[in-house]
């Protein structure tokens, strides 16, 4: 059965990282504690929603990007894309510069603060589905204005699986337009933050039942280092994040996680609940390899095999043997 592509619509951008400690320090906490002044910072690194998902989906199918990118943008970048099975003829390079984001993160590696934000040519981006891709399989909108999510739509032909993620911004500043893109995509995946605005309630169980009622067929609610959540008409399942010795960079670990299940999903061809279980069982093993390297580094030769040894060590940290 051949491997069905996947259309990833989202942002590629230039990250500037701050970390609080050496990216190389085996433990981040006590070392930022030794000197809170400590900082490694990286400019120019390669991110946004599109790239991440996109790297962590080429690992099982072809995939293709729309996007905008300035004329700083590296070629260089674009031809590791194509390098991959990223067919890169959707990203429109505009006059002006590239996207950019610049954060802080905290100690834990988990919280951030955001320092800077360019818009740039991303401000007056209007997808167009390059010839060919508004047949695509599977579709994922990356993080981006809803009514930009809604056009993409509006030029696919029938796709089998729509997938949606999105925050706080939207939800708080776009909420009846979010609205009439919940109901039309058959899976949103949110942290757990984003779903308890989303839904006005805290409890997790009641709070995606609230969100499944405005139309998904399921929802994904990402817990960061504590795992994630998927909930449909047939049940709940929680996959484990996996336990690593040393995390870098969580930039883009959402991401590189939702290109992984689409990946997997592509391979499979087929959307059923227990398939959706082993697909985020996928996305997790890519997410992982994501936080250990500043950027997309991880990303870069990501191969099924890799994948796959990881996920027989997420299997492992729930089994419990016969009785």
């Amino acid at each position: 059965m051949q491997t069905k592509p996947i259309l990833i619509v989202g942002s590629m951008a230039f990250d500037d990282l701050e970390f609080p400690v050496p990216v190389a320090s085996p433990d981040v906490r006590s070392a930022a504690e030794s000197d809170p002044r400590a900082t490694t910072s990286f400019k120019d690194v390669v991110g946004g929603s599109a790239t991440y998902s996109a790297l962590a989906a080429s690992a099982f199918a072809p995939v293709r990007v729309v996007a905008v990118v300035g004329r700083d943008f590296p070629e260089a970048t674009l031809e590791t894309l194509r390098s991959r099975r990223i067919d890169t003829a959707g990203i429109e390079r505009a006059d002006g510069l590239t996207f950019r984001w610049k954060g802080r993160y905290h100690a834990d590696l988990v919280n951030r603060d955001t320092l800077d934000t360019q818009l740039n040519v991303f401000a007056n981006f209007r997808p167009r589905l390059a010839s060919g891709y508004g047949d695509s399989p599977l579709v994922l909108l990356g993080n981006i204005h809803p009514e930009l999510q809604l056009e993409v739509l509006e030029q696919t032909t029938k796709p089998e699986l729509v997938v949606a993620d999105t925050m706080n911004f939207w939800i708080t500043g776009e909420p009846k337009t979010l609205a009439k893109l919940i109901a039309r995509i058959d899976l949103l995946i949110i942290n757990d933050e984003e779903a308890r605005l989303l839904s006005g309630i805290h409890n997790l169980a009641r709070a995606a039942k609230e969100i499944l009622s405005r139309g998904p067929k399921g929802l994904i609610i990402k817990r960061g280092e504590h795992g994630s959540l998927f909930f449909d008409k047939d049940g709940v399942f929680a996959a484990p994040a996996l336990l690593l010795e040393h995390v870098v960079d969580p930039t883009g670990a959402g991401d590189s996680f939702a290109g992984g299940l689409l990946g997997y999903l592509a391979e499979q061809g087929k959307y059923d609940h227990h398939t959706m279980r082993r697909a985020m069982m996928h996305g997790t093993a890519a997410a992982s390899y994501c936080v250990e390297a500043v950027g997309t580094l991880g990303l870069s030769e990501l191969s099924r095999e890799n994948i796959r040894q990881r996920v027989e060590r997420i299997r492992h940290l729930t089994h419990v043997g016969e009785e």
